[in-house]
């Protein structure tokens, strides 16, 4: 608010009561990866709380396509690693935001310099115009996996590898034990890799109305310059940050006016920008207390802002209920409950710097609290992981069919990846909906230990050691595995695996025989998946939410509440529950450091170095309770011995990011 004279307070109140009805430039970051799920440690909370999350922006963009002021949006996209099955849910709203009238601008300084763009540009083509820096360059040179084999590096230090797996898909381990690909671990990598560029050139040849050959052909012959790119109509502008702004603000003045926008300047076509049209978007003069800028009767603001803002505008209306009301709003609640990272047994870490996990704890105490909960009916249940401890999976998949047992549905909506354990955790819902691009399968189950005896020798260590028990020294890093306990470690796979199939043919209606021909640890893309049986729908959360509803027999008109669960007060997190049903026993604090991405590089070296660690130094107890969080369940401990992936016995392999 302006201070000064009357006059000049007066002003200030005339162009903030004129911002009530002026056009909206909605600002999308596609710079950066957005955040999946919810954050439950409030010192995660607070650090995310400035970064951009998937559902914000999907639910943003759902708004404003309802809003004719918010008619305009304008997007920055970069290569940033963001997965394929998260650009599809973008896109997916991007297009769903232009069918309800609104026109979006896409703009890049670079898809990629010299490669790496592929996927950003993917998203870039559901936009209504594609504008790119007069330097910048369309990487957009296809989808590629790589995969490191230690086998030699390990033979080198004197570790051995002695693992065993089901089936021969099941990959995660092949890190370690081999040199090169195996048969399967190829064909199933070509497949996930073939499957996604499909989608990926099916995709821009609708958004650019072009040909697939012709999309492919310009694939295989990129990196291309920005002039090559338009001329090959990839491309719609050439023109800098200042050019693209302009032609949005244009846009949205004159669809404010029901005029037909005419074509912004473009560097390609003009040279120049015409005088006076450069503008700095959160740079400008007129910004004001609000964080939105403002130019010419235009307000430029970040879609996370228009978002809250339209929450408290719908908040500050008044409800009055009609006459005998009061029961028709029971059961208008759609319960969100997120399942994100590695799944491990116990209570939510503590480290913000760690990573998400999904917890059984606070996973099955959601459910519980959704089914005791009168508003809710139904369950979308998000899941984006990829897998880990095999009794924490069935421990949540037993909650998801309990709360089904109430008489209300849950829908599972998968994420970028849903695999081996992250799959388990959905086999009660009702439906099953992932992305295209949604990394899932991967039924199969691994489990073993390294041998650090050689790398010891080198060094010169020793060790004595006393047991009792047949087996008390199985999981020892110090020695190999006899027959027998070789034989326990095949019973146990057999045994997981088993159970595994069974639970998933129950849960989708098929033969155990039918389940084990797509099984046996195999990874496929949503689309592979669905064809498969492993999945019913292809879509993202909103689909999700819809079907929810559908299932719960709600009128189409009827618009539900999404209510996240759990939902940890204060209170909640620092008051003792006083019982296991009490919300305050889901955020209870466990052990640990919190998990470190599953199945990794970084985990499987890091894992390695704790085991010989542990050895060297006298015993693994220690690096059991800091380095796992459970993700191998009662077989923790024996698993921070054996130095494996820290995510657990049912993990999707480490087949690395599309590029």
């Amino acid at each position: 608010m302006a201070e000064g004279t009357p006059r000049q307070a007066l002003a200030s109140i005339h162009r903030l009561y004129a911002r009530r009805f002026e056009p909206i430039v909605l600002e999308l970051d596609l710079t950066v990866d957005p955040l999946e799920g919810i954050p439950a440690d409030p010192l995660a909370a607070a650090l995310a709380r400035r970064q951009p999350t998937l559902r914000a922006m999907v639910d943003g963009l759902r708004r404003a396509g309802s809003d004719d002021r918010a008619s305009t949006l304008i997007a920055r996209i970069a290569p940033c690693g963001m997965p394929l099955a998260r650009a599809q849910e973008i896109r997916d709203a991007v297009l769903a935001f232009r069918a309800a009238g609104g026109r979006a601008f896409a703009y890049a300084d670079a898809f990629g310099e010299f490669g790496g763009g592929t996927i950003p540009y993917y998203l870039a083509s559901a936009f209504d115009e594609i504008w790119l820096a007069p330097p910048g360059e369309l990487g957009a040179t296809g989808v590629a996996l790589e995969t490191p084999f230690l086998r030699d590096a390990l033979d080198r230090l004197g570790i051995e590898i002695q693992v065993g797996q089901r089936h021969e898909y099941k990959n995660a381990v092949n890190t370690f034990v081999e040199r090169d690909f195996t048969d399967a671990h190829r064909e199933a990598s070509g497949r996930i890799v073939a499957s996604s560029l499909s989608m990926i050139i099916d995709g821009i040849a609708a958004g650019r109305a072009l040909p697939p050959d012709r999309v492919r052909e310009l694939i295989d012959s990129a990196p291309l310059s920005g002039a090559q790119a338009r001329e090959a109509g990839l491309v719609d502008r050439l023109g800098y940050r200042d050019e693209v702004y302009a032609a949005a603000k244009a846009h949205a003045r004159q669809a404010g006016t029901g005029a037909a926008p005419s074509p912004g300047p473009s560097t390609a076509e003009s040279g120049a920008a015409e005088s006076g049209a450069a503008e700095s978007g959160a740079d400008e003069s007129g910004a004001d207390e609000s964080g939105a800028d403002r130019d010419d009767g235009v307000t430029l603001q970040y879609l996370s802002h228009y978002r809250r803002v339209s929450l408290r505008r719908e908040a500050s209306r008044p409800r009055v209920p009609a006459l005998g009301a009061a029961r028709s709003e029971r059961r208008r609640v759609i319960a969100v409950i997120h399942g994100t990272g590695p799944v491990v047994l116990g209570h939510p870490g503590r480290s913000p710097l760690a990573g998400p996990v999904m917890t059984a704890d606070a996973l099955t105490a959601a459910f519980r609290a959704a089914g005791r909960d009168d508003d809710v009916a139904a369950a979308v249940f998000r899941v984006d992981s990829p897998g880990g401890s095999y009794v924490a999976s069935d421990l949540i998949r037993r909650e998801v069919e309990r709360f089904q047992a109430t008489g209300r549905p849950v829908v599972v909506s998968m994420g970028s990846v849903a695999a081996s354990g992250g799959y388990f955790v959905a086999l009660g819902a009702d439906v099953i909906v992932a992305n295209p691009g949604t990394l899932t399968g991967s039924i199969g189950v691994f489990g073993g230990k390294q041998v650090v005896r050689a790398l010891l020798d080198k060094v010169g260590v020793r060790f004595g050691a006393v047991a009792e028990g047949e087996n008390a020294l199985m999981t020892s890093p110090r020695r190999a595995f006899s027959p027998a306990e070789r034989e326990k470690l095949e019973e146990f796979l057999d045994r997981v695996y088993d159970d595994f199939v069974t639970k998933v043919a129950a849960g989708r209606g098929m033969s155990f025989q039918e389940v084990h021909e797509v099984a046996r640890g195999r990874v496929w893309t949503g689309t592979d998946a669905r064809e498969r049986g492993l999945v019913d729908e292809l879509g993202g959360f909103s689909r999700a939410c819809e079907l929810a509803w559908e299932k719960a027999g709600r009128p189409g008109a009827d618009t539900p509440r999404l209510r996240v669960l759990p939902r940890f007060g204060l209170v909640d997190r620092v008051r003792s529950a006083r019982s296991s049903e009490d919300a305050a026993a889901g955020a209870g604090v466990m052990g640990g450091m919190g998990a470190r991405p599953a199945g990794s590089l970084v985990g499987g070296l890091a894992s390695s170095a704790v085991s010989a660690a542990a050895a060297v130094f006298g015993g693994p107890a220690l690096f059991a309770d800091t380095a796992f969080t459970g993700g191998w369940g009662p077989l923790a401990a024996a698993a921070a011995r054996a130095g494996l992936p820290l995510g657990g016995p049912l993990l999707m392999p480490p087949i690395g990011r599309l590029s």
